[in-house]
C-alpha cells in the first residue's frame, strides 16, 4: 500500500468529510438505540431518495445543497407518514417504518428511470445521482465537506445544548414529563438533527448504508460501558477511526468504494465489541461460567 496517499488533496478532503460525518452520526445513533428506534435512519434514508431525485427535476441541477433539502422534505414527509399510521392505527412503528421505507425508495426509483427517459431532462446532467443510493465517497467535493462540516457542528451543538433534556428523555420519560420536559418538542428536536445528518451523508455513503452510520459506532460503544458520556466519546472515536481507515483502503486499493469499506470496517470493529468487550458475550459467558462453578 502506498502510504503516501494521506497527503494527497482528494483523501484529505473525502477523509474529512466522512470523519466529521461518522462521529457525528455514531454520537447521534447512539439515542435511537437506546430508544429502540434502529430502523428509524434505515426508513428516513430510503425515503429521502424521491425528494432527493424530484429536488433535481424542480431545479434541474445536481446542488449538493438543493439535492440535501430535497432528502430533508422527503424524510420530514416520511417522519410525519410514520407517525400518522402508528398512532392512527393498530400497526406498530417498525411496520409502519417499514413500509413506508419500501414505498418510498420505490418511488424514488422509478422517479429516477423516468427522468433517465425522459427528453425534457436530457439537457440536465444526471451523472452522479445513483451516488445517492449506493454513495461515492470517492467524488466528495470541497462543497459537500463544507455542508457536512455545517451540518455536524449544527446537530453537535444541538445536542450539547439540550443534552440534559436529551438524556433525560432517553433514560426515562416518566421523569422527563415530571419536571416538565416536552417529549414531542424532544423527540422532534432528535428527527431534525438525524434527518439533517442523514441528507447530508448521503452522497457519500447512500440511502442503503447510512443507517449503518448510526447504528454500528452506537452498538460499539454500548458494548464498552455503562455511563452514557463514555458511550459517546467511543461511538464517536469509532466512527472517526473507520471513517478514516475505510477511505484510506478504498484510495490505496483499486475498485473498493468508499462508503462500504466505511461500513465493513465500523462493523468489524462492532463484531469484535460484540464478542470481547466488557459487556460482550464472551465476557458474559465468562461469568456465567464462574458463577456455576462457585454453586
Amino acid at each position: 500500500m502506498n502510504i503516501s496517499i494521506i497527503t494527497q488533496y482528494s483523501f484529505i478532503v473525502v477523509a474529512i468529510g466522512t470523519m466529521l460525518l461518522a462521529m457525528a452520526t455514531g454520537i447521534v445513533g447512539t439515542i435511537s438505540i437506546l430508544k429502540g428506534q434502529s430502523l428509524i435512519g434505515d426508513a428516513v434514508g430510503h425515503a429521502s431518495l424521491p425528494g432527493i431525485i424530484l429536488a433535481f427535476m424542480i431545479s434541474g441541477r445536481k446542488s449538493s445543497l438543493i439535492l440535501m433539502l430535497g432528502a430533508i422534505v422527503a424524510g420530514i414527509v416520511a417522519f410525519l407518514l410514520i407517525q400518522i399510521i402508528s398512532e392512527g392505527s393498530k400497526i406498530e412503528a417498525d411496520t409502519a417504518m417499514a413500509v413506508i421505507l419500501s414505498a418510498m425508495f420505490g418511488m424514488g426509483m422509478v422517479l429516477k428511470s423516468y427522468i433517465q427517459g425522459n427528453p425534457k431532462y436530457q439537457g440536465a446532467s444526471q451523472s452522479g445521482l445513483a451516488s445517492y443510493i449506493f454513495g461515492q465517497a470517492a467524488y466528495i467535493l470541497r462543497e459537500d465537506v463544507y455542508i457536512i462540516l455545517t451540518v455536524s457542528i449544527i446537530s453537535l451543538a444541538l445536542f450539547i445544548l439540550f443534552y440534559k433534556e436529551i438524556k433525560v428523555y432517553v433514560f426515562d420519560m416518566v421523569y422527563a414529563y415530571t419536571i416538565g420536559i416536552n417529549s414531542r418538542l424532544t423527540s422532534l428536536l432528535i428527527m431534525i438533527i438525524t434527518m439533517i445528518l442523514i441528507a447530508a451523508g448521503l452522497k457519500a455513503v447512500g440511502a442503503i448504508l447510512i443507517s449503518s452510520m448510526l447504528i454500528t459506532p452506537a452498538v460499539t460503544g454500548l458494548q464498552w460501558s455503562n455511563s452514557y458520556e463514555k458511550v459517546l466519546v467511543i461511538a464517536a472515536v469509532t466512527g472517526a477511526v473507520s471513517a478514516f481507515l475505510g477511505t484510506f483502503i478504498s484510495s490505496a486499493v483499486k475498485g473498493f468504494s468508499t462508503g462500504p469499506s466505511i461500513i465493513l470496517i465500523m462493523s468489524v470493529i462492532a463484531l469484535f465489541s460484540v464478542l470481547f468487550a466488557p459487556r460482550g458475550i464472551v465476557r458474559m459467558l465468562l461469568n456465567i461460567r464462574k458463577m456455576r462453578v462457585g454453586k
